[in-house]
């Protein structure tokens, strides 16, 4: 069992699924998972929790691709470029490209939040924690509801501006090809192509 928290660290480790808003707010949290559990798995925890995660109606969550395209929930095209800091000076070569790079441009408010979070609450970075593995799933979402309450009025100094962001943003791995529903990669499909006959549009004129 001590093996399934350990993941991709050498030290124990839980896996937090979190939804945040463009505020830099924690609207939804789910901690307790194993560091190994994959994160579709714990995404249909959430789902299937008598108080767990909704999506709004006609809305969806942007995701990373480890939970794959379903209802509701929206991930990048899988094998292009993705992370703001692979891009560079190069332009876009496609619409996938073109999608992915407005995809992360989006949900870095994510990285940011979760950076604001471990910045503020130097306990959630703790290799060793000594406290019970309960306790410390109390911790996660404590820190996150604090969190909450400190930037009602306002960002401040634990937040890292968008354009300095590049240097904290770091690659995802995934374990495992995430099962993915054909009405959204159709919708995704959709949505790549609009960008990109408003891109070249543009561009032309």
């Amino acid at each position: 069992m001590e093996l399934a928290f350990r993941g991709r660290k050498s030290y124990a480790s839980q896996n937090v699924m979190a939804a945040v808003d463009f505020d830099l707010r924690f609207t939804y949290v789910l901690a307790g998972w194993e560091g190994t559990a994959h994160d579709a798995l714990v995404l249909r925890d959430a789902l299937e929790r008598e108080n767990g995660l909704r999506v709004p109606q006609g809305k969806f969550y942007l995701v990373d691709a480890g939970y794959g395209a379903k209802p509701g929930f929206l991930p990048p095209f899988r094998g292009v470029r993705y992370h703001l800091n692979e891009w560079g000076n190069n332009p876009v070569q496609n619409e996938k490209e073109l999608f992915n790079l407005r995809h992360s441009s989006l949900r870095i408010t994510v990285e940011r939040a979760f950076g604001c979070l471990k910045r503020r609450f130097k306990i959630l970075d703790d290799a060793t924690p000594f406290f019970p593995f309960p306790t410390q799933v109390d911790i996660v979402v404590a820190c996150c509801i604090i969190h909450n309450w400190v930037i009602q009025d306002g960002i401040d100094e634990f937040f890292i501006e968008d354009n300095n962001f590049s240097s904290y943003n770091h690659a995802t791995t995934y374990s495992g090809q995430a099962h993915e529903h054909i009405e959204m990669v159709n919708f995704r499909q959709s949505i790549a192509d609009q960008m990109w006959a408003d891109h070249q549009e543009n561009n032309i004129s």
